[in-house]
């Protein structure tokens, strides 16, 4: 009898390791739907006022950008190769936002903006690439982003790179989904379930992700990150 149930304890363990082969990456919830517990905020108007209105809260569950004071939330810890998910939408006016990826170095750009590249959610315009202290490369970069000579990742210079299609944003105050994946020097964005960009030779690789307050009001259902290996086909 001993035998037998070491050979059944035995037998279970090696179908636990089997099922685990090929198991997708465990995701990480970045918002747990209840404080603020992994971010820090970044609000110039705080320095020499901190007692102003807050520009992040959790309201029934969802994390809002109150839009003002204009800053950012930003994670605690870095990252890098990784698929960032996550569901949003204005609440009333609509307006600007962004979710930035390798976030580094804090108001690099117009004392405000971390060194990092912005994936744009500007309403009517989501999808579309900043760049703020860092670069980014697409095919058609001339169309998409202004004669070369103009080009740069500082203040005055051509910093948007267009999106690859238009009309994929939900009506206003419905939920729109965003994936971004992050492999390497590479970044692919989808909305809605539509490939929307895709850029390369990025100029940084990995780093601290960020929710922007610029001005609307935006709700977050969520936000979650799981490690990848390869990027999704288109």
């Amino acid at each position: 009898m001993k035998n037998f149930l070491e050979y059944l304890a035995t037998l279970g363990l090696f179908v636990l390791l089997m099922s685990c082969i090929g198991c997708s990456p465990k995701s990480v919830i970045l918002f747990n739907g209840q404080n603020l517990d992994g971010w820090h905020v970044d609000v110039p108007d705080q320095d020499e006022h901190p007692d102003t209105t807050a520009s992040f809260i959790v309201r029934d569950g969802l994390l809002v950008s109150q839009g003002v004071p204009e800053g950012h939330l930003i994670t605690d810890a870095s990252y890098e190769n990784y698929r960032l998910e996550l569901k949003y939408r204005f609440v009333g006016e609509p307006g600007n936002c962004g979710v930035l990826v390798h976030a580094s170095t804090p108001r690099s750009l117009y004392g405000m903006f971390p060194k990092s590249i912005e994936v744009q959610m500007m309403h009517e315009n989501a999808g579309d690439f900043w760049c703020i202290v860092e670069n980014i490369e697409v095919d058609d970069m001339v169309a998409r982003r202004g004669p070369k000579e103009e080009w740069g990742i500082t203040e005055g210079k051509k910093r948007r790179i267009l999106n690859l299609t238009d009309g994929t944003e939900r009506p206003l105050g419905e939920w729109n989904t965003y994936k971004i994946e992050c492999l390497g020097d590479k970044i692919k964005v989808w909305l809605n379930d539509t490939f929307v960009n895709e850029g390369y030779n990025c100029t940084a690789q990995k780093g601290q992700i960020a929710v922007q307050a610029e001005g609307a009001e935006v709700e977050f259902e969520y936000i979650k990150l799981t490690k990848i290996k390869s990027l999704s086909p288109e």
